[in-house]
């Protein structure tokens, strides 16, 4: 134990590690990571322009967009 506390791995490394290990390619893993953050702030959006509009008797609907998904 005081072996790896003296020599302790980066977190990067450990990530690396543990897609590797998983069998996922890590370009795959961030083109994911990418979508979801993309959702996220697309939920916020609209959440925003749904508070924006209650005060005008009806709710403002945000645009569809179509998204696909790998």
């Amino acid at each position: 134990m005081a072996r790896a506390e003296a020599n302790p791995k980066k977190a990067c490394c450990l990530v690396s590690e543990v897609l590797e290990e998983a069998g996922l390619d890590r370009e795959h893993v961030r083109r994911v990571k990418r979508q979801v953050l993309e959702g996220i702030i697309l939920l916020c959006q609209w959440q925003l322009q749904r508070m924006d509009g209650e005060g005008t008797g009806r709710p403002s609907r945000p645009k569809a967009r179509k998204l696909t998904v790998e």
